[in-house]
């Protein structure tokens, strides 16, 4: 009676440690998505951020405003100043006038001079001071151009540098509505209206929820089976006996090897290095982030 209980037991035990080295799946994981952190981008207050936790938003919608009265008001003293600095630009031909007409001027008389020269009508120095005055005052033209040009150059850069800082303001002013850069969920909410907003500081944390990945882990004797597009089951623990399998795709495989992580179980309990396999799952809505699958090959 005693051989017999020993057998039962013993056979028993042999049945366990089959069933535990030979388990229905290839591998586990946990459900995981891409999330993205929105954040402000400007300074203010906030007036607006009308998702709420679990709210679903489409790409390109508006999420959030910012404040931007002083924004709008740095905007119109650059403005401002723009105006008045293109304004104070000399006018060179204007200016340059009245040179140019004494100029015409000298050297009609210059051609008189020497006529009259040529007739003996005049003296050598009459036609030479002549000259003289028409290089004197060709002198005067040159230099007043240039110290105009050099003057409407400087405003001109100063008008554009205005102009660059006008753009920045105008950019910081439309990044002042937040957009929502995909489609997806609200998983937490950060702020709320009326607190301010500085750049950089976390809103939304969002989420694409329809298309999640299974984070699990493969042994390097796995790794041999594994290829990038290949179609695998993936089954989803929801506790008790409900347990339902969706179709997944081998979307990435780690190049390197690391250390099982402890919530993780490999069929082989004794292999410490894996590798990460994310498996791409088309969500029917059932799934939740940080819930187990399993992973049949």
């Amino acid at each position: 009676m005693i051989k017999k209980t020993a057998c039962v037991i013993m056979a028993a035990a042999a049945l366990l440690v089959s069933c535990t080295s030979h388990p229905d799946y290839d591998a586990t994981g946990i459900f995981e998505a891409t999330t993205v952190t929105i954040s402000a981008e400007t300074a203010g207050k906030i007036l607006t951020l009308t998702p709420f936790e679990g709210d679903s938003v489409i790409a390109g919608t508006p999420i959030a405003l910012i404040d931007t009265s002083m924004l709008a008001l740095q905007r119109m003293q650059i403005l401002t100043e723009q105006q008045a600095t293109t304004a104070s630009a000399p006018d060179i031909d204007a200016q340059a006038a009245d040179l140019r007409s004494q100029i015409s001027h000298q050297k009609s008389e210059v051609e008189r001079q020497q006529r009259l020269l040529a007739d003996g009508a005049t003296t050598r120095k009459q036609f030479d001071d002549a000259q003289a005055q028409l290089r004197t005052l060709t002198d005067r033209l040159q230099g007043l151009l240039s110290s105009l040009g050099k003057s409407r150059n400087s405003i001109t850069d100063n008008a554009a540098a205005l102009h660059y800082r006008r753009e920045q303001v105008e950019d910081q002013i439309s990044k002042s509505t937040i957009i929502s850069p995909l489609t997806g969920t609200v998983l937490v909410r950060y702020a709320e209206p009326g607190e301010y907003a500085t750049p950089g500081k976390p809103l939304l944390k969002m989420a694409d929820l329809d298309h999640i990945y299974l984070r699990s882990y493969f042994t390097a004797e796995q790794l041999a089976h594994l290829r990038i597009g290949q179609k695998v089951t993936v089954v989803a623990d929801f506790g008790g006996d409900e347990r339902f399998d969706y179709p997944g795709e081998i979307t990435f495989i780690a190049q390197e090897s690391e250390f099982t992580p402890k919530s993780i179980q490999t069929p082989d309990t004794r292999a410490n290095l894996v590798y990460a396999v994310k498996i791409a799952v088309k969500n029917d809505g059932r799934l939740k982030l940080g819930q187990y699958g399993e992973v049949r090959l």
